[in-house]
């Protein structure tokens, strides 16, 4: 028993327009299906997709979860940001600094996201989006470790970050304190191998919660993961 990681999720107001956004940055071209809704494929070998899921909460602060986008050049990286900004990104102040070498900017619903400089050998060979970059403990990082069946390829401090055997995108969490909830954030949604009844408990074992609302619209179940994050688990396909 286990789970895969479907997607990655938008919280959206404009669900087509923000996909249009960063199917634009991330050159992909959209794949929707009846549990993803408007979707893109993710590009690399963590197999994922990113779902954009229509959502009227409002952001009330910095995303916890964010992408680094890797550049194989600084010209490479350029070229991402001033792609970005065309499309409707504009530039964010996350405490980065002037002198930071990395680019933070915002999509058009103010979703944070970094485009990295050339050189990140933690992210070599991860592809374009090279991790998903989350507030969390150490505590969640072990969590979702045993939940996705990802071996933690970073284990320092409170550090800590996950893969797939496959490879692709890294997952990582940078340890306290966390920053406040945000309301509209990213959010995962898992597919269970098998029973959903019988993985919403092994999750539910692993340290998840269930959230009072138990079930959505389309028969996923809601849970929290230890920090209080939101995810989803799927109805088998």
């Amino acid at each position: 028993m286990g789970s895969r990681l479907s997607a990655i999720s938008f919280d959206a107001h404009q669900p087509e327009r923000l996909m249009h956004f960063w199917s634009g940055v991330l050159g992909l071209e959209r794949t929707d299906d009846s549990d993803d809704g408007v979707a893109l494929p993710s590009g690399n070998d963590a197999g994922y997709r990113l779902g954009f899921r229509p959502s009227q909460a409002q952001k009330t602060g910095q995303n916890r979860l964010h992408f680094d986008l890797t550049s194989s050049s600084l010209e490479a990286q350029q070229e991402t940001v001033a792609r970005a900004l065309a499309l409707g990104a504009q530039h964010a102040d996350i405490g980065q600094g002037p002198n930071a070498s990395h680019v933070v900017l915002a999509d058009p619903e103010g979703n944070e996201f970094c485009v990295l400089e050339p050189g990140n050998g933690f992210l070599a060979g991860c592809g374009f989006i090279g991790a998903l970059a989350c507030d969390g403990t150490q505590t969640v990082g072990y969590f979702w470790s045993r939940a996705l069946g990802w071996p933690l390829v970073w284990d320092q401090g409170e550090e800590t970050a996950i893969q797939s055997p496959n490879g692709g995108t890294k997952i990582t969490w940078g340890g306290p304190p966390l920053i406040p909830d945000p309301g509209k954030d990213l959010h995962f949604d898992l597919a269970p191998d098998g029973d959903q009844r019988a993985e919403v408990e092994r999750l539910l074992s692993l340290g998840a919660k269930r959230l009072d609302s138990a079930n959505g619209e389309d028969g996923a179940a809601l849970l929290t993961d230890p920090d209080g994050n939101e995810f989803r688990v799927l109805t088998p396909r």
